[in-house]
């Protein structure tokens, strides 16, 4: 890639010609991406649905960032062709999966962090009143919230966005000035990634150190668990939050500094993206949840009776591999002291 300029009116704008076709290779991933994610979170999905208490707290939330990543994940098909080619689906579309992205980005965000507080109810403040029925009620008013809050957000997004030709080329972007778009960088960065940063840190803080404090060896599980959640999180969503503040922020000038910054920014993408499919992966840390799979994949004991659920009693003789229902989240549920 060469810099080459124009001066037009004492203003210089660059014609930069690419020398790296980064779209084709991002519009691959995507579909790759695509595909483990649907996999993975249709068998978590299976999993929870056939042998876990889905009245459980923690199964309440994973069930719902399961479909979080789902609702995110079938955008990223058309995401791909868009990539690769332009824009073929009609402005219609472009708002409808504009709207399911900002759900599925929105809603993510949010259960991760009301399953952080929840943890740390549970395991720091464990001597607060615990009333099983008024946590669940308050789990599913918090996924309600989530996608009410989701989806209202994304009907702003969805009615700025359009479908434009710019060179014989179709595009489905917000066409506001660059003072909006900026203030909606901001919006998406302080909301999205880092007030949920400080929420999730200090209860993932205290959960740590509570989790410490004990030789329980469910509670040594329960760390390394956490840290993988948080780490996920924060490696997939970090870099890519902190490339949009830089954009808002940074004018490139040159054809190299903007070379760069494309480069860096559709790399934070894929990452970012990636996310929707490492949560089923994070869960295989359970071994539960493993146990539970394989029995899936065996088609084993596929459909638990309902009144076997909760009754602390593990039956069935004909069965290979039996668990109880009692305490059955898939993960991070605090031991009793």
């Amino acid at each position: 890639m060469s810099d080459g300029g124009m001066d037009t009116g004492g203003h210089v704008e660059y014609l930069c010609e690419a020398f790296f076709d980064f779209e084709t290779i991002s519009g691959s991933i995507f579909i790759l991406i695509f595909l483990f994610s649907v996999t993975g979170n249709t068998l978590l999905l299976c999993v929870l649905v056939f042998y876990e208490d889905l009245k459980n707290v923690t199964n309440i939330f994973i069930l719902n960032l399961a479909c979080s990543d789902l609702v995110f994940t079938v955008t990223l098909p058309f995401w791909a062709v868009y990539q690769m080619h332009h824009w073929i689906f009609g402005e219609i579309a472009c708002k409808l999966l504009t709207a399911a992205y900002i759900v599925g980005l929105y809603s993510s965000t949010i259960l991760l962090t009301a399953m952080t507080v929840d943890r740390f109810i549970t395991v720091v403040l464990y001597s607060w009143p615990n009333n099983p029925a008024k946590r669940q009620m308050c789990a599913i008013a918090a996924c309600v919230a989530a996608w009410v809050i989701s989806i209202a957000a994304s009907v702003s997004d969805a009615i700025k966005v359009k479908v434009e030709t710019q060179w014989d080329v179709s595009v489905c972007e917000d066409p506001s000035d660059g003072s909006d778009v900026n203030l909606g960088y901001y919006l998406q960065v302080s909301l999205l990634f880092f007030v949920p940063f400080v929420i999730i840190v200090f209860c993932y803080a205290a959960i740590l150190k509570t989790a410490l404090q004990t030789s329980n060896k469910k509670r040594r599980r329960t760390i390394m668990v956490v840290f993988c959640i948080v780490t996920a999180f924060f490696i997939s969503w970090g870099p890519f939050n902190i490339v949009l503040l830089i954009q808002s922020l940074y004018e490139p000038v040159g054809c190299y500094a903007k070379e760069t910054l494309y480069v860096a920014y559709s790399v934070c993408r894929i990452l970012a993206f990636s996310h929707c499919c490492m949560n089923p992966l994070l869960y295989m840390l359970s071994q539960k949840f493993r146990k539970h799979l394989l029995l899936l994949l065996r088609c084993k004991n596929f459909k638990r009776k309902n009144e076997n659920r909760g009754t602390g009693q593990c039956t069935g003789a004909n069965q290979n591999v039996a668990f109880c229902a009692q305490n059955s989240a898939v993960l991070l549920e605090a031991p009793a002291k």
